[in-house]
């Protein structure tokens, strides 16, 4: 994935289907100067991580 379509499902009123390591997850917020993302796994609310955006895939 790249920045800007993160960034995009970020402002989407509707869940994306992403995954990160095949987990499904929610963006938080996206760091477009260092193509970061903050997310959490959609069943784990409190894990919140760092990871590049190259990492995430949209299905």
């Amino acid at each position: 994935m790249d920045v800007q379509r993160a960034q995009e499902i970020t402002n989407l009123s509707t869940m994306a289907n992403v995954t990160y390591n095949g987990k499904r997850i929610y963006i938080e917020h996206v760091d477009q100067q260092n193509g970061s993302t903050t997310i959490h796994p959609l069943d784990e609310p409190n894990n919140k991580q760092s990871v590049s955006v190259s990492s995430l895939v949209e299905h």
